[in-house]
């Protein structure tokens, strides 16, 4: 029997996969100790931000 909750990992594996790939790529435009400290929290956040930004431009 299915319980419904296979699709939630399948996103959550996508989710993390955005992670990482946006710490490589913010990790490597960083040059000093609180550019990196800013790289871990940017790459925490960025989906949220990516999502507030195309609800706004879609709102107009």
């Amino acid at each position: 029997m299915s319980d419904g909750n296979t699709g939630a990992a399948g996103g959550g594996a996508i989710y993390a996969l955005g992670i990482f790939g946006a710490w490589v790529w913010f990790w490597q435009q960083a040059d000093a100790f609180w550019e990196y400290v800013l790289a871990i929290i940017q790459g925490l956040f960025w989906p949220a931000w990516m999502v507030y930004d195309l609800f706004k431009a879609l709102a107009g």
